[in-house]
């Protein structure tokens, strides 16, 4: 057993030091900060598009060092997935963290090829895919750091598909405010008792938060009163500024360890000497209580009604409209008629096992035929698996990234991170909860679409893939 496979059974703290893959040269790498465990975590595809894969940096690396290897699913399929799978088995790397990840620098709409579209691969399809192998120790991000009614129910209904379909761990996104940790600790303990929860934190100095807000790095909640403070704190005393980031970061850690939480992943603090800082003040609020953490970190972070690092417009939602509703018993019906029935499921067997549909011409017409009728009324794109009975009737492939199992973490109070539309997940959550589907979204693991699939008819494809139910 892996000593991070020990720290997470025996519920021992400790720390993901995360390394980025744009660098190629081999940085120094702890075992120990401040006494807790330390392993090295191998971010994927953060810089640009082009980084050096995680299993190529790792192999500079003594085999004694522990790792954590991200896997992006951003432009990628579910057959380069399992190619990585094979690598990492093969080389005896078995601590994964499995994420859909941002926007690509270089996203490919598809407008003018609509084949050439740029496509993720979903943290939940590839947990299905690498629970399979039962070799890998599998963790998974969630961004608790939501304030909509939609897009945290969206959130936490996924986090149920993610634990369902094999995660063996949780890394929350990063994020400094504690209720939404503390919110997902409670809700861990109460539905998955003994599941490890690690927290993302960071040293926050001025530079790295104007350079988040400017950037609206996706999924990141940076509140004005976060700037301000920091902003004041470098006019006033740039040395104290800078012991100030890291006394921030020691406690976030150490109240996460209060909380229950089993680690910290430690992002932009991977130089000896930040370290050394960060350690510092680990080493004199070790002891400290929770309260008196807390207090501490109000203190630095000049707070008094406990709001200031929440986002503004926070905690709305938004009514159903009747017409989205009867939309959805409209199709619901529909599919039932011609797709569920006993009576459609034999006569589609039947017509579509006939060899007629194995040439190129009726095929054709029968994917155009497909595409017409659903094109204007959900937004199809013949991805030759429909979901639509899982997904509520609202098409995944609406979403920019083509998730079908929920959302990622890049939302902004309901807005896509794309920022040209409301998150379809967020759609869905609302509809799920005012006609009493919830427990679709928060069960049906919906697997991956394979490159080949596409562009196939998923009528013909339904009926036959019926046969073999």
């Amino acid at each position: 057993m892996s000593l991070f496979s020990q720290c997470l059974e025996q519920k021992r703290f400790c720390i993901l030091v995360e390394y980025l893959c744009s660098k190629r040269d081999t940085l120094a790498v702890t075992k120990s900060l401040a006494g807790f465990p330390a392993m090295m975590t191998l971010a994927d595809r953060v810089h640009s598009d082009e980084d050096p894969a995680p299993l190529e940096l790792a192999q500079r690396y003594s085999s004694e060092i522990e790792k954590l290897l991200h896997f992006s699913g951003k432009g990628r399929d579910i057959k380069e997935f399992e190619h990585f799978l094979d690598q990492a088995e093969q080389q005896r790397y078995h601590n994964l963290l499995l994420l859909t990840g941002d926007k690509l620098k270089n996203h490919n709409f598809g407008r003018e090829i609509p084949a050439q579209r740029s496509r993720y691969l979903e943290s939940v399809s590839a947990v299905m895919a690498a629970k399979q192998r039962n070799v890998f120790n599998i963790g998974v991000a969630f961004n608790p750091f939501k304030y909509t009614e939609a897009e945290q129910d969206a959130q936490y209904l996924k986090l149920h598909k993610k634990i369902k379909a094999g995660a063996d761990f949780l890394i929350t996104q990063l994020g400094f405010d504690l209720d939404c940790l503390q919110h997902s600790q409670s809700f861990i303990s109460q539905n998955y008792k003994q599941f490890p929860l690690i927290a993302c934190v960071m040293p926050l100095t001025l530079k790295r938060a104007q350079f988040m807000v400017k950037n609206q790095i996706a999924g990141l909640v940076i509140a004005p009163h976060i700037v301000d403070v920091l902003e004041r704190e470098y006019a006033a005393d740039p040395v104290q500024a800078e012991a100030n980031v890291y006394a921030r970061c020691a406690l976030q850690i150490l109240i996460c360890k209060h909380l229950g939480y089993v680690g910290v992943h430690l992002s932009a603090c991977h130089k000896p000497q930040e370290q050394q800082k960060l350690e510092r003040f680990l080493n004199q609020f070790e002891n400290w209580s929770l309260a008196a953490c807390e207090k501490a970190w109000k203190d630095l972070w000049k707070m008094d009604s406990g709001l200031e690092l929440k986002p503004e417009l926070s905690t709305f939602s938004k009514p159903v409209s009747q017409i989205q509703i009867l939309k959805y018993k409209k199709m619901h019906l529909m599919h039932h008629i011609f797709f569920a029935s006993h009576a459609a499921l034999g006569v589609g067997r039947f017509i579509f096992k006939a060899n007629f549909w194995n040439k190129p011409r009726p095929q054709h017409l029968l994917l155009k035929m497909e595409h017409w009728s659903k094109q204007q009324l959900v937004g199809c794109e013949s991805c030759g698996h429909c979901r639509l009975d899982d997904t509520l009737y609202i098409c995944p492939e609406t979403c920019p990234k083509g998730l079908a199992n929920g959302p990622c973490g890049g939302t902004t109070l309901d807005r896509c991170e794309f920022g040209d539309r409301e998150c379809i997940h967020s759609v869905k959550a609302r509809l799920a909860k005012s006609i009493d589907q919830t427990e679709v979204l928060r069960s049906k693991l919906i697997p991956a679409i394979s490159i080949e699939t596409r562009y196939t008819s998923s009528w013909k494809n339904w009926f036959r893939n019926s046969d073999l139910n």
